[in-house]
């Protein structure tokens, strides 16, 4: 498996991270998006990169409560990112927002994949809830730069229903990727990851303050 970063060449087990080939200053030049608005994030698009995205339900309402819908929008995430050949790597779904982990194939198909996910799922949670105002309100995504910028914001992802209170041990949450990928890796491999990127403990996400 071959993850590009924003910068930087590392390599750790199964993932290796080339160095973009090309200035960086003309990356962000031509890549990022910036948006006027107050509550639109600028967005980085580069192919072939390892992205961590967040997506909130608008107002923080727990929309998402259900655990049919939390269902309902993992499917629709795995079917996005299929179409779109995208990885989709790792994942947790809460009352109120996700957070996903992923590779993209065309970076420049995330406003696309976000704008379907978000179509799609929030027709059927506004029919399920009967919520009066808009199911989606916004999503951050941030291009990963090196094996412990990534292995840093897995922790942070994999952590989240412990971190908001949902559960006291990670087992007890299915409605994450942690169950999956306790069984790939084992418990000593993820004891060592979580000790080795310790640094997801301090990581400070105003997207995530729920």
């Amino acid at each position: 498996m071959v993850l590009r970063f924003y910068n930087g060449v590392k390599k750790l087990q199964l993932f290796s991270f080339p160095e973009i080939v090309v200035d960086q200053r003309r990356v962000v030049e031509t890549s990022v998006q910036i948006k006027k608005y107050r509550h639109n994030p600028a967005h980085l698009f580069l192919d072939d990169s390892a992205y961590f995205i967040t997506g909130a339900i608008y107002r923080k309402q727990p929309l998402l409560r259900s655990p049919a819908l939390k269902e309902l929008l993992l499917q629709c995430m795995q079917d996005t990112f299929a179409d779109f050949k995208w990885d989709l790597q790792h994942w947790v779904i809460l009352d109120n927002h996700y957070h996903l982990l992923g590779k993209s194939r065309q970076g420049a198909d995330l406003v696309r994949i976000i704008r379907r996910m978000h179509a799609v799922s929030g027709y059927h949670i506004k029919q399920a809830t009967r919520t009066p105002h808009q199911v989606w309100w916004n999503y951050w995504d941030y291009c990963l730069r090196d094996e412990e910028d990534y292995f840093t914001h897995l922790n942070y992802l994999l952590y989240n229903p412990v971190r908001h209170g949902y559960v006291s041990d990670l087992q007890d949450y299915p409605f994450s990727s942690f169950l999956a990928y306790l069984q790939a890796r084992g418990r000593a491999s993820l004891v060592g990851q979580f000790r080795t990127f310790a640094g997801f403990q301090d990581l400070l996400t105003g997207e995530d303050d729920f």
